[in-house]
């Protein structure tokens, strides 16, 4: 082994020591830390039991949170069905994916990844056993990749994008180049993406097959249910459906409502329904109705809603003239456009989307709209209201260019009926 291949372990895994440090401090005074850190209590001797008895062939799947594990679902059922014969098992990074998805019906065993060390991934490879391991999107593991690498484990890195600032490209990215010429293939969102990681990783391992969550969302607008309670608020008003909201939204949204407040409903569903959320929400929406007293009282009436549950959003945007999505106004970017642009509706987000391919995409077709300040979102939403056939249009627009992106699930299950036939 070279000596600056050896260096650059030794910086990674001094780089997982101190986050397993500074995640053990933290879990003291941090639930989101203690989940982390008490998720993986004992894990190996968890997953023995779990595993104990199990004759059948096995699907890893990672995913790093929640976002990750919708892009990774398509696949996961579509593998289910195709090969019933293999249990499935699903690892999280994080507690905001795990916490949630614990009880995913669709997987035999769910559980935490343990930290990428070599003493881990030796033991959990050689526990596991896995006849193929698929990472979604963003999840790099150098420990754990190596080892399935050296028990000629095929690993598969699906809905992959490279943007021109990732470390990959940087002078000290070699140990991440590294990690991506130890997957057997790559499955790459963009055009883009491919032409950049083909610099190092050999043409024949990389596929131009798009993002598997436009499978997802089209899957649930197909078999979308009614929620008779929400349709009974929203009678026959015009509606904004924002989803995924944080308090840099729903300032502007007040001012939006100020102004339109006549003329039609808004459905909130906040990105964290913490108290401390909830209590901004509604002093900034005075008079506003919480979807748990709706239930309780669907007499209730109101100009704002406000969703204080999880798992009820990608219905929600069924039901809106408008949608918008939250986020834009946070360093990490807006949420999920996906699945409000699937029911064909115009879709309107702020400034911070370009690291998001979809959302460049929505804008380029017509079917989306971003802006810098509440007086851009009202002349937004002002445009749309006041034009039905504008309003159509763009919600078109949002239709088709989610039905001309689907299949990347296709084009990965190919790759494994090929691979294991």
């Amino acid at each position: 082994m070279p000596k600056d291949k050896y260096v650059e372990i030794a910086i990674y895994n001094t780089f997982i020591f101190l986050y397993q440090t500074a995640i053990r401090i933290a879990a003291l005074f941090n639930e989101k830390a203690r989940l982390w850190v008490n998720g993986r209590k004992d894990i190996f001797t968890k997953l023995s039991n779990a595993l104990s008895g199990n004759t059948h062939p096995i699907l890893w799947v990672h995913c790093a949170s929640l976002g990750e594990f919708e892009q990774g679902r398509p696949l996961i059922e579509r593998f289910k069905r195709e090969f019933p014969d293999y249990k499935i098992l699903l690892t999280f990074f994080s507690p905001s994916g795990y916490e949630i998805r614990k009880n995913y019906n669709q997987a035999d065993w769910v559980f935490y990844l343990p930290a990428d060390t070599k003493s881990n991934a030796r033991t959990f490879v050689q526990l596991v056993q896995p006849k193929l391991a698929v990472f979604v999107k963003y999840e790099y593991w150098y420990h754990y990749l190596n080892e399935l690498h050296n028990t000629y484990t095929p690993a598969i890195l699906i809905s992959a994008i490279f943007r021109e600032n990732a470390i990959f490209f940087k002078w000290y990215g070699a140990l991440h180049r590294k990690m991506l010429q130890l997957f057997s293939h790559l499955f790459v969102q963009t055009y883009d993406s491919v032409e950049r990681v083909k610099q190092f990783v050999s043409s024949e391992k990389i596929t131009l097959a798009g993002d598997t969550r436009f499978d997802r969302v089209y899957e649930i607008a197909g078999s979308f249910e009614p929620i008779p309670a929400i349709a009974d608020f929203i009678k026959d008003r015009k509606v904004i459906v924002a989803g995924s909201t944080w308090p840099e939204d729903e300032i502007q949204l007040k001012k939006l409502m100020d102004q339109l407040e006549d003329e039609m409903l808004l459905i909130i569903a906040p990105h964290e329904i913490t108290e401390t959320h909830l209590q901004f929400v509604n002093n900034t929406f005075p008079g506003c109705v919480f979807y748990s007293q709706l239930k309780q009282n669907p007499q209730l009436n109101g100009s704002v809603l406000i969703i204080d549950n999880i798992g009820m959003l990608s219905k929600l945007y069924h039901y809106s003239t408008i949608s918008y999505i939250g986020g834009g106004f946070n360093k990490s970017g807006i949420h999920n456009t996906l699945e409000a642009a699937v029911y064909g509706k115009p879709v309107v987000f702020g400034p911070n989307y370009q690291k998001f391919a979809e959302a460049v995409g929505l804008i380029n077709c017509g079917g989306g709209f971003s802006y810098q300040n509440d007086n851009e979102l009202i002349k937004v939403v002002q445009s749309l209201l006041g034009n039905e056939q504008k309003l159509q249009s763009v919600g078109t627009a949002a239709d088709q260019f989610v039905k001309n992106n689907t299949g990347a699930t296709e084009k990965i299950i190919t790759w494994v009926r090929r691979t294991f036939s």
